[in-house]
């Protein structure tokens, strides 16, 4: 993939700037629904431009914590949080910080595909006009750049004002990952993002993720220990809301230090 597209297009754009390695830092972080304790004093750093797939059993906390990092987490009934979590050191949960700047930053890609009920140029477009981009040629070229990106462009070029809705299911899940790039954010989040897709699609997502990583950060929440196998550089393995290991994924995967970790790679549970 080359570079992100020209800073001329989308206000205050990063593009060429060196980032801190350890661009989201998560410090003594814990989340409470009601009396339940979710995640229990989180204390991770994840690294800019590699790929962190979050594992652990069902009902560990592993998407709750990837929801934490953009802050869906806000609207939970009778939620509780303290701690900190630091992206470019910019606290997320400061009581001044403004959300859509913060949610800019931070795109979420879902289990399954979520296009806006509108065409699918207006899909790539619609964050960037938040944000301020205006004028026509812009936005031809940022719909363009962005659908290239993710391999639809040849797809779906002589269509892009019919519905979002008309793609195949593998296609809407590429689209929305243009979506989210299309506002140049810092770092990508994936919750379960290939799980809903065909064994083809989800090996073009995973091939995409593998690429983009030379310029975003991309934090994947998986079930699948192959895939994770194939495409992470690290991994945070999480258990009844703590994190119980995390480093390189070779590391983990070859050399695991904590026994719950040895029994869930090795399958005694999931």
């Amino acid at each position: 993939m080359k570079s992100k597209i020209s800073q001329s297009f989308l206000p205050n754009n990063k593009f060429g700037e060196i980032h801190n390695p350890f661009s989201i830092k998560i410090k003594n972080f814990n989340l409470y629904i009601k009396d339940q304790h979710i995640l229990k004093d989180i204390n991770v750093e994840i690294p800019n431009r590699k790929i962190t797939c979050i594992i652990g059993p069902s009902g560990c906390g592993k998407t709750t914590l990837l929801k934490s990092i953009n802050r869906l987490t806000d609207t939970i009934y009778k939620v509780k949080i303290t701690g900190n979590i630091l992206v470019d050191n910019e606290d997320i949960y400061d009581k001044n910080v403004e959300i859509t700047h913060i949610r800019k930053k931070i795109g979420l890609l879902s289990q399954r595909p979520t296009p806006l009920p509108m065409s699918i140029y207006d899909n790539i477009t619609y964050g960037c006009k938040i944000h301020g981009v205006r004028g026509r040629k812009k936005l031809d070229q940022i719909v363009e750049y962005y659908l290239k990106a993710v391999g639809l462009w040849e797809e779906i070029k002589n269509r892009l004002h019919t519905s979002a809705s008309s793609l195949s299911i593998g296609q809407q899940q590429r689209l929305c990952l243009a979506r989210g790039l299309a506002v140049e954010p810092e770092f990508i989040l994936g919750d379960e993002s290939t799980s809903a897709l065909d064994p083809i699609s989800s090996n073009t997502i995973e091939k995409l993720f593998l690429d983009l990583k030379k310029e975003y950060g991309i934090v994947l929440v998986t079930h699948t220990l192959t895939q994770a196998l194939r495409i992470a550089d690290n991994v945070i393995f999480m258990y009844l809301g703590e994190i119980v290991e995390q480093g390189e994924a070779q590391e983990v995967f070859n050399n695991p230090k904590n026994v719950l970790t040895q029994k869930y790679l090795s399958g005694a549970f999931s």
